[in-house]
């Protein structure tokens, strides 16, 4: 498992896919695919991606018909890479709810220079930070990357979410059940246990000494926290 972030490529052409992949992962992305309207929407909503790369030429449709549904409960950044030259392509993916337009054939500098933008663009309008630091932890949220004095340590995706959303709320107590329905869900707000085993695991990754944490803060009964910046040594 991995907490890198994932990208969706939305295209019928194998030769796309076999270009792209391996361009995303040496950028640090897990990537998925998907070749039709359906499938991607169907993906989208089932994998919860970090941004999408869509294609407007699909087996069964047009491409544009995937931001259109897409749009109405999420707000995950695509970029549209498409040979269509006419500009009225790009006015209607734009207004459609597309965050960029990329024309093939495209450069993978530009593109993953534009992949980011969009996905810092996502967290300003959640007004999150791209970047969240405390205790000598710091999380590039753009890039779900965490380090801890420089040194990147290697997070499974529910530990980044768990660690990331104690961040965010540094200095305030959070309950059981709040972390568990804003990294697992509704369904699992009693799970406690659960919650155990995961809070353990991320201080053997994060706290200089794991049976004295000094980060992750046990409120017993209650929840956790993260310690103010004058208990952190």
């Amino acid at each position: 498992m991995s907490a890198k972030p994932c990208a969706l490529v939305v295209d019928d052409e194998p030769a796309i896919l076999r270009f792209l992949k391996p361009a995303l992962e040496v950028n640090n992305y897990e990537v998925s695919s998907a070749s039709t309207v359906t499938d991607a929407v169907k993906r989208i909503a089932a994998d919860a991606p970090d941004i999408v790369l869509l294609d407007l030429g699909l087996a069964d449709g047009d491409g544009k018909e995937v931001i259109r549904q897409v749009r109405a409960w999420s707000d995950v950044p695509i970029i549209v890479l498409s040979a269509r030259e006419r500009e009225i392509e790009k006015i209607d993916s734009l207004d459609l709810g597309a965050d960029d337009y990329v024309n093939k054939p495209f450069n993978v500098g530009e593109l993953m220079a534009r992949m980011r933008a969009a996905m810092r663009h996502r967290l300003q309008r959640k007004s999150e930070p791209a970047t969240l630091a405390v205790g000598g932890i710091e999380i590039d949220a753009v890039r779900r990357r965490v380090s801890r004095d420089g040194v990147e340590l290697k997070l499974t995706p529910k530990e980044y979410e768990l660690l990331a959303f104690l961040v965010r709320h540094a200095g305030r107590v959070v309950t059981h059940r709040q972390i568990l329905a804003a990294v697992w869900g509704p369904a699992h707000t009693s799970d406690t246990q659960y919650l155990r085993v995961y809070i353990g695991q991320l201080r053997q990754k994060i706290e200089p000494r794991a049976d004295e944490p000094q980060i992750i803060l046990t409120e017993p009964g209650i929840g956790y926290r993260i310690g103010a910046t004058d208990e952190l040594k």
